[in-house]
């Protein structure tokens, strides 16, 4: 298999300086109507940031199209291979033309250049970046060493990535919006599917780290699930009561409260930062015990 040749790395790398640039190979025009451009069939990116569009936009409008953007000839009309996001910005000022390169390339060119180029930006999701591996695993036939020495990155890294496609959707989502990370996702891949879904929803709500969802992975593959993570169906009504407990104690205490055990028993835990927390906590907690015993009927 042919190695994969230099991409991503702007214009420079797409036409070398000793090259000739001829009318039927590669074309500079910087009168291409924007209304003739149709989107990369092939691009990697499903959100683009609006502020970061509205800062390109501001610059675009002040200084104008810096760099040309890259296209392919498509019938009458033109197809983008890189440079969406001056597309867009450009079409938010208000301007008709936009400075061009074309090129006549194949799709899988195509492919290869609009995947490599946004893989070495720093704004994609890991969601987003995950499926560009796959893409240029199934579709281009690239191993993971040779997509990791494309866009500069290690085998496991690639390898931590594709894994994500394979989790549920949900946790997809939640990486996809940064509530988890890919090594929040990595720790819990160790665990049994129906099981990653419950401890990542509860990394995810009460903001662990890594290291505590690590410890957490860890006590269910030494101990089996515990309440909250347990397969049987009839243990729900028991953990939405644990959960609704531990909430009313949080905003009680103004806190994190973590409740473990079942329905007939268990323990609390209260973390504290400090020791004016704690004695902060104390206070609290004598007080209420001060107003149930002159209120039997009183409720935290």
């Amino acid at each position: 298999m042919a190695k994969p040749r230099g991409l991503g790395r702007g214009l420079a790398s797409l036409i070398p300086e000793n090259s000739k640039i001829t009318e039927t190979a590669t074309t500079l025009d910087g009168d291409i109507e924007l209304r003739l451009i149709e989107p990369n069939p092939f691009q990697p990116r499903r959100h683009f940031d609006p502020e970061e569009l509205a800062d390109l936009s501001q610059s675009i409008k002040t200084m104008g199209v810096l760099q040309p953007v890259l296209l392919r000839r498509n019938g009458d009309r033109y197809q983008l291979v890189s440079g969406e996001r001056r597309v867009r910005a450009a079409r938010m000022v208000g301007l008709e033309r936009i400075p061009a390169v074309i090129r006549e390339v194949s799709d899988h060119e195509a492919m290869e250049m609009a995947l490599v180029e946004n893989l070495q930006r720093a704004d994609l999701n890991p969601v987003e970046i995950a499926k560009a591996y796959q893409r240029l695993a199934e579709e281009l036939g690239w191993t993971q060493e040779q997509i990791g020495e494309r866009v500069g990155k290690s085998r496991p890294h690639i390898t931590n990535h594709l894994r994500i496609l394979g989790m549920d959707e949900e946790i997809q989502t939640w990486i996809a919006t940064g509530d988890l990370t890919v090594a929040h996702a990595k720790a819990v891949l160790a665990i049994d599917e129906p099981i990653q879904k419950m401890l990542a929803r509860r990394a995810k709500d009460e903001e662990w780290t890594v290291k505590r969802l690590e410890a957490e992975v860890q006590k269910v593959k030494e101990d089996g699930p515990r309440v909250g993570f347990s397969r049987n169906p009839s243990q729900d009504s028991v953990d939405v009561h644990l959960r609704s407990a531990e909430n009313t104690l949080r905003r009680a205490l103004g806190t994190k409260v973590v409740l473990r055990g079942d329905g007939a028993k268990g323990r609390i835990e209260i973390p504290y930062r400090s020791v004016e927390e704690l004695e902060h906590l104390m206070e609290l907690l004598q007080q209420e015990a001060v107003d149930r015993n002159a209120n039997p009927d009183f409720v935290v």
